[in-house]
């Protein structure tokens, strides 16, 4: 890696269960870091070769096709305003068929229903361009010329049949939105747009990688055999399994994805999507002031040899994998006179691992193979004693790499190989093994764990009705 920027972007709540984003300041932080990455590798806008795009996936973007400019804010991907549309077309009778065709689950995670509301509630929605955040990087990078999206991206909208590859019209009319807004499905590396036109710091490059930002830490992680499994500790978790041309149909809550699209050809994937994890180490950082900075929980954690019995349950948004429950609410259990902002600390960290045990569980049900190893990444990841304690659970070694941030790998390794930079062989050389972890508690302690676990789930899952959420 020769340079990086960054840039931190603000979550909006305008109200209870919404989120939302500004596109515009979403689009000046992708300028900023890469300023800062171009300054940081002492590099000239014309020495860039190629782009890569990565992005939160399932958040929707509405902007002018003629002006560029957004119609309205992001509604992301935790947003759960839709939730209520859901139900009602579960109660329809619709969830097998929006399962068997999308691979997806009816939740407000994903954004076909985001986009129904958005049509009935935001001025001139009908007539705008809509996409996911890569869509809307793209249409700005290439100056309005290109409306595009790649495969991984569009297999989680609730509107793309992956079997087929293609948007899907039947879901389009369930769902009541209009393929016309939709960007072209295009491959994850290759040729894709360019950019120009001063819109990113006077770089003038091809984008030749595009995929969402968990199927990039797949590719990233070099997981490109069938039968290997990564996760990604960021605000929430995501496990991916890469099951090649495979498509395993989850019946274990799990959701099946395209993993990218080369040369028109899908690869598919089983993913565990866990919507709270990082995010909970923010609550304790700032909601409740028991940590100065995320940097701090490793330390903090690492203090105590376990929780003392506390179990932290983050339903902050409901639950994802393998519950799918957007009333779930956050619990904590457990609780004495002993407990310590410690106690508390690690208890969210243990949370991590035990959310990725239960999805890697039902993945191994699913696709009826043993997880032999697990290749780890992420912001949480570089926290030893997490990832000593997910190797105790799981009962197999897992790995982090030098590079953590594999999912901004990914995609610098999907533009490279849609560039000529690399080939498909120097996958496995640029990976680099960090550390491994190897399993050292007794099964019969860890299944106790997560039993105990499972049972403070149960009390999350019970305490908010929808008529009571």
């Amino acid at each position: 890696m020769r340079g990086k920027g960054y840039e931190e972007i603000a979550q909006h709540y305008p109200h209870p269960g919404w989120v939302e984003h500004d596109p515009n300041e979403i689009w000046s932080a992708v300028q900023v870091s890469a300023r800062r990455a171009l300054e940081s590798a002492s590099a000239k806008p014309r020495d860039v070769k190629a782009i890569g795009i990565t992005n939160q996936r399932e958040t929707l973007v509405l902007w002018d096709r003629r002006t560029l400019a957004p119609i309205a804010p992001a509604i992301v991907w935790q947003d759960r305003r839709t939730a209520g549309e859901c139900a009602r077309l579960r109660e329809a009778g619709h969830e097998q068929l929006v399962h068997k065709t999308t691979g997806l689950v009816l939740d407000p995670y994903f954004t076909a229903t985001k986009l129904a509301w958005a049509l009935k509630n935001i001025e001139g929605a009908a007539d705008a361009a809509a996409g996911t955040v890569d869509s809307w990087l793209i249409a700005r990078l290439s100056a309005g010329r290109d409306h595009v999206t790649d495969a991984s991206n569009a297999s989680r909208t609730l509107l793309f049949d992956i079997e087929r590859g293609a948007w899907s019209e039947e879901m389009a009319e369930l769902f009541g939105v209009s393929l016309s807004n939709l960007p072209r499905v295009v491959d994850s590396s290759g040729h894709i747009s360019d950019a120009g036109n001063g819109g990113l710091d006077r770089i003038e490059a091809p984008i030749t990688g595009v995929a969402g930002d968990q199927q990039a830490a797949l590719f990233g992680q070099a997981c490109t055999t069938d039968g290997m499994a990564k996760n990604t500790y960021g605000t929430g978790s995501f496990v991916l399994m890469q099951t090649g041309g495979r498509r395993v149909a989850s019946g274990s809550g799990m959701l099946t994805t395209v993993a990218w699209r080369r040369d028109a050809v899908l690869s598919y994937a089983l993913e565990g999507s866990i919507f709270v994890t990082g995010a909970a180490l923010q609550w304790l950082r700032d909601g409740l002031g028991i940590i100065g900075s995320a940097g701090e929980a490793g330390p903090v954690a690492s203090s105590v040899p376990d929780a003392d019995g506390v179990f932290l349950v983050p339903a902050f948004v409901g639950l994802g994998a393998p519950h799918w429950d957007p009333y779930a609410r956050g619990t904590i259990v457990g609780l004495t006179r002993g407990t310590t902002r410690a106690h508390l600390v690690r208890a969210a960290v243990e949370a991590m691992a035990f959310q990725t045990r239960d999805v890697v569980e039902a993945m191994e049900r699913d696709t009826g193979r043993p997880l032999t190893e697990l290749r780890v990444d992420g912001g949480a990841s570089v926290m030893d004693v997490l990832c000593q304690l997910q190797a105790d659970l799981l009962g197999i070694p897992v790995r982090r790499p030098r590079q953590t941030e594999t999912t901004a790998l990914g995609a610098a390794f999907l533009a490279g190989l849609g560039a000529g930079v690399w080939t498909d062989r120097d996958l496995a050389r640029l990976w680099k093994l960090d550390r491994e972890f190897e399993p050292v508690m007794s099964r019969d302690q860890a299944d106790d764990l997560q039993a105990r676990w499972r049972q403070a789930v149960d009390r999350s899952l019970h305490w908010a009705l929808p008529d009571n959420q």
